[in-house]
């Protein structure tokens, strides 16, 4: 790929950002339910219907030491394994459910959040 060409597609790249900033489409905080993979849905469904979960852990207190989430009294979060395909032990997703029913998704076991949003 020629020099030009590089150029070009991190400019686009680029404007493309900064609109979908402008029309707060970027939000890298939330992320919608439809666009979670299967697995996440699944899980979802199975939190708000009181299980049955099929991970021992699912359900555990989630203590929030990294921070990211907003601040609560211990006990507040609960966490519960989205599946991840390939992956032989719990992999590293999650959904963290907080007692007013609002949910965070984590795909880097727990380095960063998303807010699902329904």
């Amino acid at each position: 790929m020629r020099h030009w060409q590089r150029f070009l597609i991190v400019f686009l790249l680029a404007i493309g950002s900064a609109f979908a900033f402008w029309n707060g489409s970027a939000d890298r905080q939330t992320i919608h339910v439809d666009r979670l993979p299967p697995e996440a849905r699944e899980t979802l469904a199975l939190i708000k219907q009181g299980g049955p979960f099929p991970y021992k852990r699912d359900g555990i207190v989630f203590n929030n030491f990294e921070k990211l989430l907003p601040l609560q009294s211990r006990g507040y979060y609960r966490e519960y394994t989205v599946k991840t395909p390939g992956r032989k032990d719990r992999g590293p997703r999650r959904i963290v459910a907080g007692q007013a029913a609002e949910y965070y998704y984590t795909e880097d076991h727990y380095k960063s959040f998303r807010r699902i949003r329904e």
